[in-house]
């Protein structure tokens, strides 16, 4: 497992955070409302954001999260170091189960941090979000 980044450098840590504020408002939130925004730093040090886009069914909805780390994923990535969720709330909210698990895939040391309208914020090493998490190694590779 990667070693899990714990320190972002303070010009890094604002430009995620001003990135998944402004992601926030590109969100597809028709339903619920509730718009998330997300940035994710990729392994090669480039950023990704992404937001919230739901669906009248609503089982077909993607966090901001998995938006920016399949748009990372997708733009040639292949980790990722750390995450910055803004919700805008008055309290921060950690990522969903399901956002824990794609984290993990492709950055288990990942730092998460989350962000809100007021200065309440979380901030965690993804191990202690998601401990004894399930991933690539638990599975059998074909030869």
């Amino acid at each position: 497992m990667p070693p899990v980044l714990t320190l972002l450098p303070a010009p890094l840590r604002r430009q995620l955070e001003r990135l998944a504020r402004s992601a926030a408002k590109r969100s597809y939130s028709p339903y619920s409302g509730f718009r998330v925004g997300a940035a994710v730093l990729g392994g090669s040090g480039k950023i990704h954001a992404g937001a919230n886009v739901e669906n009248a069914s609503y089982g077909l909805c993607n966090c901001a999260e998995r938006t920016a780390i399949f748009s990372a994923i997708a733009a040639g990535e292949t980790s990722i170091a750390a995450v910055v969720v803004y919700t805008p709330t008055a309290k921060a909210s950690s990522p969903c189960g399901a956002c824990r698990q794609v984290i993990n895939e492709f950055g288990p040391g990942a730092l998460v941090i989350s962000i809100c309208n007021t200065q309440d914020r979380l901030e965690a090493p993804l191990s202690q979000l998601l401990p004894a998490a399930f991933g690539p190694a638990h599975l059998l590779r074909r030869k």
